[in-house]
């Protein structure tokens, strides 16, 4: 099963006369669209080649006159995966990816609306804000102006390179923030009502940010969809960039890999991950799920992991609404082509690998006895990536005298017959409210239900009301009662359901993930 990228570089067709906005490097020519002041491809740093490969993103120059705003910025290079490469044609040229888009329904200086910006996931290595399922257009239609923005992925952004900072595609998000900090009072928006919010590898750069120092004070609140809790030492960034850069007979450097087209460079990871279970007795964990990029504990742009920067304080003054899927696998196990398929052998080998804990293996079938190698190959994969970093991020913030809301969706996705349930990545056409577009079409299917419009609209109320005044209808989350929201058809607060899971891994601390051997 695959997914082609629809990527569209012109104008929606329905655009109508032109709006002009002044920031700060210059006027920029957007559209009105159905009601909303919508612009698109607006550059927030230099371009990242040429003298700037693999630098921190540079300040903007300003431009003379009347800069259109009507069309997606190129994506950055992609990865293979999901057949997302072929975007990576777009990306060649002057290299201009790191661009915002903005939805506005009022965009004059003073309207004070809340804020929404999304980092959009993909494992670090795919994504583009020009795909159809992050078009703002409906959810800003609930009160808010809304930004999407690219950021660079995979080498790009997030391989350990000697003589280049690291997380570069970290300090991209941060460079947008700013840009939002700096400009969208002339759209409409309020630069103190900042809401951050991003789902799966956007989840887990959300959580980055609470941790890092640079993005202090440009945001107010943070939403944390399906967290992954992989973060990396150095040591193991660095061997994987190695092993990466050997793919090209080049060492990691910034003067070797700067010889390499950025079009180009993205294969050299793909290879790698191709036969990542080759190097699991180096890299362990992210080898045996064939992650080769996540941020990097480096001591400096991220100084320590996100469950241990909360636990310290760092976000206290953020308010956080942090949750996940109830079957996060079951997306990554249908596109293996495993679902119903998977043997006891397996299923024990996924246990060993990610149960926390020298006993974890064992104590999963105890806290599962009815499970059959299908659902603890499941649970354990889905609770080592997704559910219980994002719930011990919670967990973390209240700990420390922060505010966090806990959600969990158990909806089921329609689509395919229902072979999906409550997967990965089925909140985001929920609350972006794209329910026909390819991606929410293969979960909901070709023709939304009432249900699924209805869910949706209550999703989007929710965010829309947690930007605006910190609360999205249910009680925050405590240690006593775990009060958590479940969306689902209809949706209900309860304690956090799952229990067994929450017990397994309540001493586990989600440290960096190292290098294991040499």
């Amino acid at each position: 099963m695959s997914k082609t990228p629809e990527f569209e570089s012109k104008p929606e067709p329905s655009t109508s006369p032109s709006l002009e906005v002044r920031t700060a490097a210059g006027v920029l020519r957007g559209s009105r669209e159905a009601g909303l002041a919508v612009f698109r491809g607006i550059p927030f740093a230099e371009p990242p080649v040429g003298a700037h490969r693999f630098a921190a993103p540079q300040p903007l120059r300003g431009w003379d006159g009347v800069r259109d705003a009507v069309s997606y910025g190129p994506p950055p290079p992609q990865a293979g995966a999901f057949g997302m490469d072929a975007l990576s044609q777009d990306a060649a040229g002057d290299g201009d990816w790191l661009t915002v888009n903005v939805w506005s329904p009022e965009p004059a200086p003073g309207a004070g609306l809340p804020v929404l910006v999304w980092i959009q996931g993909g494992a670090y290595v795919i994504g583009t804000s020009g795909l159809p399922e992050y078009d703002g257009a409906r959810l800003s239609r609930e009160g808010g102006v809304v930004v999407t923005f690219n950021y660079r992925l995979g080498i790009e952004g997030f391989a350990q390179i000697e003589g280049a900072p690291a997380n570069r595609g970290l300090l991209d998000q941060i460079a947008a923030l700013r840009w939002v900090r700096d400009n969208i009072r002339a759209f409409g928006g309020d630069p103190d009502r900042v809401t951050v919010f991003g789902e799966s590898a956007g989840g887990g750069s959300v959580a980055a940010l609470l941790a890092m120092p640079r993005a202090a004070g440009l945001f107010r609140r943070a939403v944390a969809l399906s967290v992954p809790g992989t973060f990396f030492s150095p040591e193991l960034a660095a061997d994987i960039a190695a092993a990466c850069a050997a793919e090209l007979g080049l060492r990691p450097t910034v003067a070797d890999l700067s010889g390499v087209a950025p079009s180009e460079l993205p294969a050299a990871g793909d290879a790698v991950t191709a036969k990542a279970a080759q190097w699991a007795d180096r890299w362990g964990r992210a080898a045996q799920r064939s992650i080769l990029f996540s941020p990097v504990v480096d001591g400096d742009v991220l100084p320590v992991t996100p469950w241990q920067a909360l636990a310290d304080g760092a976000g206290r003054d953020i308010e956080l609404l942090v949750g996940h899927t109830r079957e996060e696998q079951r997306l990554f196990t249908a596109i293996e082509g495993m679902l119903g398929e998977v043997t006891e052998e397996q299923a024990t080998t996924a246990l060993r690998a990610f149960a926390p804990g020298p006993d974890g293996a064992r104590r999963y079938r105890d806290a599962f006895p009815l499970a059959g190698p299908d659902e603890l190959y499941e649970l354990v994969n889905s609770d080592w990536l997704f559910r219980m970093p994002s719930l011990h991020l919670a967990q973390a913030q209240t700990a420390a005298g922060g505010r966090a809301h806990l959600y969990e969706l158990t909806w089921p996705a329609p689509g395919m017959g229902g072979v999906f349930g409550a997967c990965h990545g089925l909140d985001v056409p929920l609350v972006f409210g794209n329910l026909s577009d390819s991606h929410a079409a293969m979960l909901i299917g070709e023709t939304p239900t009432p249900e699924a419009e209805a869910l949706s609209a209550h999703i989007r109320s929710a965010l829309t009301a947690f930007a605006t005044h910190g609360d999205p209808g249910w009680p925050a989350y405590d240690p006593a009662q775990r009060l958590v929201q479940l969306f689902d058809t209809p949706s209900t607060v309860t304690t956090y359901p799952e229990e067994e899971s929450r017990l397994l891994w309540q001493d586990h601390v989600f440290p960096a993930l190292p290098l294991i051997g040499r």
